[in-house]
Order: C-alpha cells, then structure tokens, then sequence
C-alpha cells in the first residue's frame, strides 16, 4: 500500500478514504446505478461517502431502528441534505419553493437552519433525491461541496445594519466559495442530467483526491463573531476604512471536532497569519487549501484538518509556503477587536433606511408546532417580504431589508405564528444544540431535543441565584465530539459522550477566542446542574463587575485558562 510522506517525513499508508477518492471518477462513483437499486433505500459500498460530496449524508431514524431490526427490516434509510448559500442568503421565491419541497416530500416536514449558515433537509426518501436537486436548480440552488473533503459553505457575517460593509463582505465570501468549488461536472451529470464530459475534469485547487479532510471557511466583520473563527481552517476578517473594505486579516487552523479517549486530538484556536490587501484574497485561500491538500495528513483522517498540519510542520512554515504559493508577504495584522457573537434578536434600524427583523429560532428547527407554526409564518412572511432572507451561524433567521411600509404586517405574521416571543430569555437566545438524535449516526447523547428543558433548567438557576435578568451564559450541547454545536468554544459546552451522559467543558469566553477546559467528565445531566448550581452561586456573589461567567471560573481557578491548544487541552 502507498505510504504518505510530507518534508520528508513519512506518515503511514493512505487510508481507504484516499483509494476511494482516487477510483470515484471524479466523485461519480457509480451513483447513479445506486439510484437505480429500489430493493434498498440507501447507498452502498463507496457510493456512502461520495454522496457527502454532493452535499448529502446517508442517516437513518434511530428512534425505530430496533423495532425494524425485530421486523426484520432494514433502517429507515433517508438523506439529509445542507444546501451550499455562502453567506446564508435567500429570497422569499426561493424560500417558498424549499418549504414546498419539505413539506411535500421531507419525511419530517421541517426546515432545519444550521450552524453553517444554510438549511438543511432531514428525511428525504431515495425516489426522491433527484427531484430535491432539480428542484433546488430551478431557484438557484445546489448543494455541491457542503460535505465531504471540500472547501463547505463559506460563512459571512449577517450584520444587517452597515448594508454597504456587509454586502462587499458578502460578494467575498460568494467569489471565495466559487474559486475553492469542485470542477468536476459529476453534480450535473447525475442530479441534473448534464451531459457527460468526465474526460475534461480537471481539479487544480482541490487535485483529484481532493482534500484529506473537511475545510471550513469565513468571512468575518468586527466586532461581531457570530461565525466563531475559531472553528474554522481559513478565516477572513474583514477590515475595513472610512466604511468601506480594503482588506482582510487571515487567521488559519482552527477546529473543534476531537475523539473521545483520543488525546492525539483536540479543539484549536486560528493562528493569525497577518494582513492581506483585497486584490490578493483569491490567491491566499489558494494557496491555503492547496498547502493543505499537500501536506494533510491523508494517513489518519483524525490527524487530517489543518489544525494538525500546523501543528505538524509548524505554523510559521505552513505560512511561508503559503505566502510562495500566493506570491506575498503577509504584513503586520490590523487592529480589530471582537467583542460579540450572538444574534441581536428583533428590530434593528439599518443605515439604509431600511428594518431587519431577526427572529429567534429554537435550535434552527423551522416546524408548524401545535402551539407554534412556525415553518408556516416564516412562508407567510415570505410572501410579501421585498427584501432577502439571511440565515445566520446561530441558527436564527433576519428578515432583511423590511420598507416601513411593510414593518408592521411583517412582525404581526411573526407575532401570531409565534415566531416572536417577547418573554424568550437572554439564556435561551444565547444556548444552541447541534441535530443529534434520531437522524445523526454519530449522535451519542440528545442535543436538539435535550436543549429546551435543559435551558429552562438554566434559567431557573439564574433566577434562584439572584442574576440580572439580561445575563446569560453562553451555553452549547452537541451529541458527540465533533463540534457541529461548537460546544468547544462555549462558557459552558456539553459534549455527548453516552445516552444521557456528556462531558462537561468550562471557561470559553463571550467573544469566542478561548476554548473551554473539562470540568467533569462522563456525567448525567441531573449531576451536571448540580455542579452549575453551586458554579453559578458562586458566580452571582464573587464576581467582578460585569464579570462573565467563562471569566470568573478562570480567574477563581475553577478550570485552568487553555491558551495553547495541544498543550493546555489536557494538562
């Protein structure tokens, strides 16, 4: 078998993901004969994986899958599809056209708005993945490269209220997301019935192995951090004279994801590699990803992201072959400072005469409830708004661009949908879970469906301790160690580890530039609210002035400050 080697070290056998890669035909794979095969609802062998790539994951519902198993029936088998929109931007046209399709053909019916600034589909039986793709096409739409070992949906700041920063930072992290795309026209052929041309695909930035793993990219605007850099490979920080953008700070190799008992593995902070004029963007996310693509680890996929190439070759060398590739020198960073990063839910006035309304959405799950019809007023909505949708990275939606014409028959759609609630809390607007059970495979705990109580929960105990009413913890759960939820960048984050048990992580801070230390590990969420308890007593009598809670348990020495992933994690 092949072994790896980068600078002259030799890291091992490429793993079966690279021969899988290497024999897809360019992510074609044999897909389309799967497509064909109606005695099962998945996909098999390699075609599994190459669907990721296509933006799609294989899952099943787990709630009944032991009760198929004693029917002797396979899994529910269905796909999940994330749609790519850099910067999370929709229409009202094309909204109404993807909650059609939900609720026509979703086995759930919902709309899932996700922490990568896009939707999500759940529940899509196999008869019907070609129509969801040409369905998507026919608004504008695809899912090319939202999973998989690509460059996925590029993240863009929402910031609503400066329109002229925000839409140049905009059309950025659209160009980026079009420069890093796959060439190969196997999306067309198989989803849209493209004419075949697989002789002429060539992948100069991606190669035709693509990446060793994921790759994650934003486009950020200070202060707000709403897109948590610090779990991204590549980042752009928006810089920014006289209102207008000149150019970007680039911050490189952070991730959350890690394996539990697996100490080779860890969550990082981004390393900043300095300033960059615009007119060089292109060329340094180029030369990044392609500086991954070479020396990642293809070896060991848990060893594979940019924050271990880093880390392996060190920072200053990866920096140096990236500034030959893109032809620069990376100057001195330019001021910035972040000193927020979750949704400002409501009204804001924008400097265009314009309103945007931010609305509040529980963990992203757009669903007509008994109580709350939500997906159904958002549709209203969409029907005479003018303006845009923008989905945001904490899972929330901004009606953007409302006329004061408009203004109040667009909050009283929302108001009697219920999609806002004055008595929502600080707490519960500044907590978010990842999707975890039923449909997630790797799911080891609840997330979605745990978070609302748990909150509540929460609540209570700002309450009995006393704390102002608009303070809050930020609070994250996933269901495994793989940081969809971004529970590694929290105050408090609790991540899956068993049915009903979660590690429990402390000490991120407000404006997500520290990673949070383990506190208890392998608890019940009953143990872990007692631990809060006294945490949070403590907090509300010995803390500083405006002191925030990740904060206080560093200074108090509740946890010790991680300032160097690798070393700090686990020490």
């Amino acid at each position: 078998m092949k072994e790896q080697e980068v600078l002259g070290e030799v890291l091992g056998p490429l793993s079966d993901n690279e021969r899988l890669k290497a024999e897809s035909r360019h992510l074609r794979g044999t897909i389309e004969e799967d497509l064909q095969d109606r005695i099962t609802g998945g996909f098999t062998a390699d075609n599994f994986q190459l669907i990721r790539f296509h933006g799609m994951y294989q899952q099943d519902d787990r709630d009944i899958r032991a009760e198929r198993a004693k029917q002797k029936l396979e899994p529910l088998q269905t796909v999940m599809l994330r749609a790519r929109m850099p910067g999370g931007i929709i229409t009202p046209k094309q909204w109404l056209a993807i909650d059609k399709f939900a609720t026509d053909h979703s086995l759930y019916g919902s709309i899932r708005l996700t922490t990568r600034q896009t939707f999500q589909f759940h529940g899509v039986l196999k008869p019907n993945i070609k129509l969801m793709h040409q369905t998507l096409n026919s608004i504008g739409i695809d899912s090319i490269a939202t999973a998989g070992d690509v460059n996925r949906n590029v993240l863009c700041t929402t910031n609503p209220v400066e329109s002229e920063l925000h839409q140049e930072a905009y059309e950025w992290a659209t160009k980026i997301s079009e420069h890093l795309l796959p060439r190969t026209r196997a999306y067309a052929e198989i989803w849209l019935d493209g004419e075949k041309v697989e002789e002429t695909d060539k992948e100069p930035i991606l190669g035709d192995t693509y990446l060793p793993r994921k790759f994650k990219t934003t486009v950020v605007i200070p202060p707000h951090n709403d897109v948590d850099v610090h779990a991204n490979d590549l980042n752009f920080i928006a810089i920014a004279e006289k209102g207008k953008l000149v150019g970007f700070n680039v911050l490189v190799g952070g991730g959350l994801a890690m394996t539990h008992g697996d100490k080779s593995t860890y969550p990082r902070r981004a390393d900043d590699f300095g300033y960059i004029p615009l007119e060089k963007t292109l060329d340094v996310a180029a030369a990044v990803v392609t500086t991954q693509r070479d020396w990642g680890n293809r070896s060991n996929r848990k060893n594979a992201k940019t924050k271990y190439t880093l880390d392996r070759v060190g920072s200053d060398v990866f920096k140096a072959e990236v500034e030959k590739r893109a032809g620069i020198a990376f100057e001195a960073s330019r001021p910035y400072e972040f000193t927020s990063r979750g949704d400002r839910i409501g009204w804001v006035d924008g400097i265009d005469g314009k309103y945007h309304l931010a609305l509040f959405i529980e963990n992203g799950r757009l669903l007509d409830f008994p109580d709350k019809p939500l997906k159904m007023g958002v549709a209203e909505i969409a029907k005479i708004h003018k303006g845009d949708f923008r989905m945001t990275a904490n899972q929330n939606l901004i009606v953007a661009g409302v006329s004061k014409a408009n203004k109040a028959k667009i909050e009283k759609i929302a108001r009697e949908h219920g999609l806002i609630d004055d008595d929502t809390s600080e707490q519960r607007k500044n907590s978010m879970a990842c999707v975890a059970f039923p449909t997630c495979p790797l799911a080891m705990a609840e997330a979605e469906r745990f978070l609302p109580q748990f909150v509540t929960d929460v609540e209570g105990l700002l309450e009995k301790h006393e704390l102002p009413q608009d303070d809050n913890i930020i609070l994250r759960v996933t269901g495994c160690p793989n940081g969809c939820g971004r529970a590694m960048l929290a105050e408090v984050g609790l991540v899956g580890k068993a049915p009903n048990r979660y590690n429990l992580h402390l000490g991120g801070n407000r404006a997500g530039t520290r990673v949070p230390k383990m506190y208890k590990e392998n608890i019940t969420d009953k143990q872990i609210l007692e631990e809060l308890d006294g945490l949070i007593g403590r907090w509300s009598t010995e803390r500083e002035a405006d002191e925030a809670f990740g904060d206080f348990v560093i200074r108090t020495g509740v946890v010790d400050e991680v300032v160097v992933s690798k070393r700090d994690f686990y020490a």
